[in-house]
């Protein structure tokens, strides 16, 4: 080997901390995403499930009003999985709480699932996302003295499903996410890997339309971001189900179907 080779493999093993698995495990997961990325098939796409049209967010901070969304338009279809990207403070995460009826848009329309949600109450809008919308955030919110299993079924228990029937869809999606050998294990006891996976099962758990997913990736290391993402494809493809994530990754914003970059509060 030459000088010049062992230098550029030192230097690759430092990157991952000299440890010689981790760069194996990064190069074969590269040349797995790119082989796939030749053959994957396209997921035929359904009608309109989200849309935002002319969508303003304002905040008061003492007398001053910040502008975070600026008259946001955008559409997303069944079954597409979507990027939302931009630089921090972007408004990003804020349109994607108001997709998900977290908040409120100062305004303009937020239609999901043919729902326009300011047409909802407080009540019906609780309703409406427990049915038809799942959330991952970056931090995982797994209830620390519950079981895995426990942890998976809260959606459920708050959609007051059978217990019989909440109990075996939370198994297939652990199985699904490949957490189910950890089900009688306290959160504390997972990996960041697994608790965000688990975080995925519990969000599927009501069998949402749609998944909303706050840089999901954001605590987790080059593998696990890349199971994360590997598992959102499977979902959509399996399920039927649409994904919007919010990312600041564009190597994983490059996986999904498209972007949609804001900048200033504004759709690029």
């Amino acid at each position: 080997m030459s000088d010049e080779k062992g230098r550029v493999i030192a230097a690759f093993l430092r990157y991952f901390d000299g440890d010689p698995e981790r760069a194996v495990a990064a190069i074969r997961q590269y040349t797995t995403r790119n082989s796939d990325a030749q053959t994957k098939t396209a997921v035929p796409l359904g009608s309109e499930i989200i849309s935002a049209k002319d969508v303003v967010k304002t905040y008061k901070v003492g007398r001053q009003k910040i502008e975070v969304l600026r008259g946001v338009s955008l559409s997303v279809r069944q079954r597409e999985f979507v990027a939302l990207t931009g630089a921090s403070g972007s408004g990003k995460s804020t349109l994607l709480q108001l997709i998900g009826g977290l908040d409120k848009p100062t305004s303009g329309l937020i239609t999901v699932n043919g729902q326009a949600l300011s047409a909802l109450s407080d009540r019906k809008l609780s309703q409406f996302r427990g049915r038809t919308i799942g959330f991952v955030f970056q931090s995982f919110y797994l209830q620390p003295f519950l079981n895995l299993a426990t942890n998976l079924e809260i959606p459920g228990m708050f959609a007051r499903t059978n217990p019989r029937e909440r109990r075996q869809r939370a198994v297939e999606l652990a199985k699904m996410v490949n957490v189910a050998e950890r089900m009688k294990h306290l959160p504390k006891e997972l990996s960041g890997g697994q608790m965000q996976r688990a975080a995925i099962a519990r969000a599927l758990l009501n069998q949402p339309k749609v998944l909303l997913a706050d840089e999901p990736t954001g605590n987790l290391d080059s593998v696990n971001s890349q199971r994360v993402i590997d598992i959102f494809e499977q979902i959509r493809r399996q399920l039927g189900t649409t994904i919007l994530i919010v990312t600041h990754d564009h190597d994983i914003a490059r996986q999904t179907d498209r972007e949609i970059t804001l900048h200033d509060g504004r759709v690029l």
